[in-house]
């Protein structure tokens, strides 16, 4: 299958070998970046923008862990939702029962998550296509369940959950609880997206989108396909789980219920919006997922999905190719504007 056939693939061009120099301006731009994001929110966004900045930080994590698995590997999966509570659950148990600090939790989930999604992964995406999909679909189903069964509520709390104590500010930044840990998620959230761009600029990220656009042909070049598709799904789940584990510290609660297949499908809705097979799209992504849904709500009480879905439809009819794809389309008609 070409790459115009393949509509998850026509979303990236082909990226050629970074240099040493694009490296080091990749780094520019996101250490730039995050200064940007960072100061202003901090200087004059209330405790609950700031909260609400975090969820989304967190859901552009989980969001980018997808679009690695989807829109470079171009293996569908609707059950990420079941990697972010399990990331979610991991940290609430170590925080809770075994006094383990916050962010010794954050390694620990994504391993965890890592070792689930391998063990999903091996058998599953040797499916592909629409069974992979209804695979993970799944999942996403049985672990909220999993999560009130009474084996294990005393550990998870079941169906009323478990509280968790924020964090507090370290004395020497000069910051407020919310402040720390919005900074510390976004800290944590732009060097997951360097370490993605650089990933999938190499060679490992040229065999992904190689598979992706004509997994016959990267056979046939010697490329071990169930491997490559096994690790990036693994690679997936962890970030995704680690994003759940930041949401549970920024939350202060996880129950079973937060975890619905709902937020699966909010993180493919966020993946496609902000653009498939981005890297700059799931923050977009993560932003239109927290925002719009209260945009909605604002516009119409009674109804707010109904408003939720025309703006998604409006959203993706004038933008197909997502937010990432809002540079090119300008781009083009200008073209256009210049050759007419």
């Amino acid at each position: 299958m070409s790459t115009s056939q393949n509509p998850l693939a026509a979303t990236l061009a082909p990226v050629a070998t970074p240099a040493r120099d694009g490296v080091m301006l990749r780094i520019l731009i996101v250490l730039g970046g995050f200064v940007a994001i960072a100061a202003v929110p901090i200087a004059f966004a209330s405790s609950y923008q700031l909260f609400q900045l975090t969820l989304a930080a967190t859901y552009a994590i989980a969001i980018l862990g997808l679009n690695i698995v989807t829109g470079f590997n171009g293996q569908i999966s609707l059950g990420h939702g079941a990697f972010y509570a399990v990331g979610a659950y991991t940290t609430a148990i170590l925080m809770t029962h075994f006094d383990v600090p916050y962010w010794a939790t954050l390694p620990i989930a994504a391993a965890i998550c890592g070792v689930i999604g391998f063990g999903i992964g091996f058998p599953a995406l040797r499916l592909g296509g629409l069974y992979l999909a209804l695979t993970t679909f799944a999942v996403a189903v049985a672990v909220p369940q999993i999560l009130k069964y009474k084996g294990v509520e005393d550990w998870t709390g079941g169906v009323q959950g478990t509280f968790l104590v924020k964090p507090d500010a370290p004395e020497f930044t000069g910051l407020d609880n919310d402040q720390y840990l919005y900074l510390f998620v976004l800290v944590i959230a732009a060097l997951l997206f360097l370490m993605a761009a650089n990933l999938l600029h190499s060679r490992i990220g040229r065999a992904m989108r190689s598979i992706r656009d004509n997994p016959i042909a990267a056979e046939a070049m010697g490329m071990d396909i169930a491997r490559i598709k096994t690790r990036t799904f693994a690679l997936s789940a962890a970030i995704t789980g680690l994003a759940g584990a930041l949401s549970a510290i920024a939350v202060e609660f996880v129950a079973p219920d937060s975890f619905s297949v709902e937020l699966s499908i909010n993180l493919f809705v966020g993946m496609v919006v902000g653009g498939v097979g981005s890297i700059v799209g799931p923050i977009f992504g993560g932003l239109f997922v927290v925002f719009v849904p209260n945009l909605a709500e604002s516009i119409a009480r009674a109804a707010p999905g109904v408003i939720y879905g025309v703006i998604l439809i409006l959203f993706l009819y004038l933008l197909p190719q997502g937010f990432a794809g809002f540079p090119r389309r300008i781009g083009a008609l200008l073209r256009q504007r210049s050759q007419g």
